[in-house]
């Protein structure tokens, strides 16, 4: 498989304890293209979410080639962290080699929040990330307006905006921040009218491509696990939905992968067996 012609998951908790049983398989099977097709998936994102999985998340992208690794704390998380995990999320990024700081951001779902606690988590590593020149991997759901000021309030090298599904107006704000916009299942379902509109319309060099799993899983997948090997159909969707080849999503996607997370060509691989 040529390079351009390989896929990005830019998001993919492949630490996952949901995992365990089958890692080595499906990493397989995401890597051949699941034996539809000769393009499959040349890296794969895997962000950490609490100082806890710091060592599952570098444990797993030294074991699996062409895994990249990202090291932040979660909004979700941040009850359970102390001030001393963002020290040692600053050494963790500094003595490592990762593509990101992530996945980190706001969470205005849950009802069960502390937004000020979150925020301040957010703030303390959008300047680490600034810090280290490194873009972030975001958490943006049911807060885009609010994540978009702080970053205006506390600029990086710009990063990916996981899980978009916002207005075209917030679209464009965090184009012009310097962000790519995720895509992954929600993308899948016929209903996601307005998610899909997004994808056919944006402008290609916008959009990179995740599954987030084994979160969101796509329309064939609803009530069971995600896995990388769905990125492939994830990717073929935008292609249908673009009028586009599935060589042309693929070569372009990365493309944008690479653009925004720089550092992405140190774990770059043919995803040849």
């Amino acid at each position: 498989m040529s390079l351009p012609e390989a896929l990005i998951d830019t998001h993919c908790h492949l630490d996952a304890a949901e995992f365990d049983a089958d890692r080595d398989a499906l990493f397989a099977a995401a890597k051949v293209g699941a034996g539809r097709t000769a393009i499959g998936v040349a890296v794969i994102i895997v962000p950490a979410v609490e100082r806890a999985n710091f060592g599952a998340v570098a444990s797993i992208c030294r074991d699996y080639v062409g895994c990249a690794p990202a090291y932040g704390i979660h909004p979700l998380f941040v009850g359970r962290a102390k001030d001393e995990d963002l020290v040692i999320l600053d050494a963790t990024l500094r003595n490592n080699v990762c593509v990101a700081v992530g996945e980190i951001g706001l969470d205005d779902f849950v009802a069960e929040r502390d937004e000020a606690l979150q925020e301040r988590y957010f703030i303390a590593q959008l300047e680490i990330a600034r810090q280290q020149n490194l873009p972030v991997l975001l958490h943006v759901r049911r807060a885009i307006d609010k994540v978009l000021k702080l970053l205006r309030q506390h600029p990086v090298p710009g990063g990916i905006a996981h899980a978009f599904n916002g207005s075209r107006q917030q679209a464009d704000e965090f184009i012009k921040l310097g962000f790519k916009l995720g895509f992954g299942g929600a993308m899948t379902f016929a209903g996601s009218k307005r998610i899909r509109e997004l994808a056919a319309t944006l402008p290609l060099d916008s959009i990179v491509l995740e599954t987030d799993a084994p979160d969101i899983p796509p329309q064939w997948k609803v009530g069971a696990r995600n896995t990388p090997a769905d990125l492939l159909p994830i990717a073929e969707t935008l292609a249908q939905l673009r009028s586009l080849s599935l060589v042309e999503v693929a070569v372009a996607t990365s493309a944008n992968a690479h653009a925004v997370l720089p550092r992405l060509k140190d774990f770059q691989t043919s995803g040849e067996e």
